[in-house]
């Protein structure tokens, strides 16, 4: 896993990666600018539409202000992998055309669609399973470090599921895909509590769609693909 996250930042300078950083990145702050935007405004009306006095309006105009930042910060990784989705498979083939031509050569096409769909799956999981969680995370605040362990448990199961199908999908039958879910579950657990990390780091989060990506390719091909095949013969 290590040598994978290795491999994946080495690759960083890659003009393909450095093309979809910039495409993921722009389409990430556009989202997270036009949910801050929208946000702020609907507290901003809400606010006048309920008669408060010209105090309480600026004061909700701060507030809601904080409030869109915070929600931004929250949202993030959500925003970032439904734009990751867009453009993983960029990323998987320039990993795969650099260090495993071979296996490029037998994977198959994602349509676009089924990017988008698999994209957006991601943020939809990542946001219900977390704000049906949100009364547990509450909760535990008195142990202090009760929803960080929480959120690193849980977040790192969706990622590391997420990061496996997004690759996956190229190279295992659609019919193959549970079995090979369960027979990954424990390394596609690690893989997702490592990506988890890099998207909590300030400025190593803005790569950390790009670099989970590559790393979850480097990952899939370093023996579990093959483990799966020589189970399924």
């Amino acid at each position: 896993m290590i040598q994978a996250l290795y491999l994946s930042i080495a690759q960083l300078g890659d003009r393909r990666f450095v093309a979809v950083f910039l495409k993921s990145l722009l389409l990430t702050v556009i989202l997270l600018a036009v949910l801050g935007v929208g946000g702020w405004f609907g507290m901003l009306w809400l606010i006048a539409w309920s008669g408060a006095g010209e105090t309480v309006y600026d004061f909700a105009g701060v507030v809601a202000a904080i409030l869109a930042l915070i929600a931004a910060g929250v949202l993030f990784r959500a925003v970032a992998m439904l734009v990751i989705g867009l453009f993983a498979d960029e990323i998987v083939l320039a990993v795969e055309a650099k260090h495993y031509p071979d296996r490029l050569a037998a994977a198959r096409p994602v349509a676009i669609g089924r990017s988008i769909a698999m994209g957006l799956g991601s943020a939809g999981r990542f946001l219900i399973v977390n704000i049906a969680l949100s009364p547990i995370y509450l909760l535990l605040l008195f142990t202090g470090v009760g929803p960080a362990i929480l959120f690193f448990v849980v977040n790192g199961w969706l990622l590391g599921r997420d990061l496996g199908d997004m690759v996956a999908v190229r190279h295992v039958a659609a019919a193959d895909l549970k079995a090979w879910r369960g027979s990954t579950a424990i390394s596609r657990f690690v893989l997702g509590l490592i990506g988890t990390g890099l998207f909590v780091l300030p400025i190593v989060n803005l790569a950390a769609p790009v670099i989970v990506a590559a790393m979850a390719t480097h990952w899939f091909h370093m023996g579990f693909h093959q483990r799966f095949r020589g189970e399924r013969t």
